[in-house]
């Protein structure tokens, strides 16, 4: 068994067996179909993406590549970020910014009927809601939230505590954890890169594809030795002895482990004394090797 090398000197194969690209999805398709056209042009296994997307709806879609995909957990609760045109049904009234202001904190929500989850009253957390600019009565906004905010819904309840009523209107997302959209991946960026690459030049290739290890730099992270990470791929859990390093983490926290070489191995969580000298530390999540 050979474990992945140094992310930075990893061949074009190893890199889309590995992979993630910060994709800007284009209106139409669903993020599933997106996921689809990127797994068959790519020519892997697999492909998923890091966060629903309505098909009318762009902006920063993170796709992970091969084995990445088993590490899309990572973005479940990552922070997510939109500018959203609100569409009011009258005038814009004096008080919008006061208004969105009582929006910030805690929201409760009820999922859509053709929402994919169980519609029950939940709570998610607008972090902020700035108005970026008004244009007769169309306001930018932009939201930075919880994951799992709809922020078609929270347009419409704007609306209704306007007095006005309001719907939303085009929607992008900016953000999603710790991709935003500076430097985003067109499907055409992606598709002349692989073409350049069958070439013979993988710059461009390896320019729009980053190794996976970099959807996982928001996650602590723990260094094991290259004899626990082979144990790891055989499905064995961290055992003190083959542990580094470690961030400061508490019991039940997720962990990214790596080799010595900055290789991502696993996903795993804190099971025991990190300082002790025998027994498990790190109980395995996911295998990433």
């Amino acid at each position: 068994m050979v474990l992945r090398g140094p992310p930075d000197e990893r061949s074009v194969d190893d890199l889309l067996e590995f992979g993630v690209v910060n994709l800007d999805k284009p209106p139409g398709p669903s993020a599933h179909q997106v996921a689809a056209w990127v797994r068959d042009m790519a020519g892997v296994e697999r492909a998923a993406h890091a966060g629903t997307l309505d098909p009318k709806v762009t902006g920063c879609l993170p796709m992970l590549l091969g084995d990445a995909t088993r590490m899309a957990q990572v973005f479940d609760d990552s922070v997510k970020e939109y500018v959203a045109v609100l569409e009011l049904h009258g005038p814009t009234p004096a008080d919008l910014e006061a208004v969105l202001a009582e929006f910030e904190g805690n929201v409760y929500q009820k999922p859509p009927k053709k929402s994919a989850v169980v519609r029950r009253l939940r709570s998610r957390e607008i972090f902020s809601l700035d108005v970026l600019e008004v244009e007769g009565r169309q306001a930018l906004l932009r939201v930075r939230c919880e994951s799992g905010t709809y922020i078609r819904k929270l347009c419409h309840d704007v609306g209704l505590a306007l007095g006005t009523g309001a719907h939303m209107g085009h929607l992008r997302r900016t953000t999603t954890g710790s991709f935003d959209d500076a430097n985003l991946v067109s499907l055409y960026d992606l598709a002349d890169a692989l073409a350049w690459a069958d070439d013979g030049d993988s710059a461009p290739l390896r320019e729009v594809v980053q190794p996976a290890e970099r959807a996982l730099v928001d996650l602590p992270s723990a260094t094991i030795a290259e004899s626990a990470a082979r144990q790891v791929a055989e499905g064995a859990p961290v055992y003190a002895p083959g542990l580094i390093d470690v961030d400061d983490v508490f019991r039940g926290d997720l962990v990214a482990c790596y080799t010595p070489d900055d290789a991502a191995v696993c996903l795993g969580r804190v099971a025991g004394d990190l300082d002790a000298d025998e027994g498990v530390v790190l109980d395995l999540e996911r295998v990433l090797v």
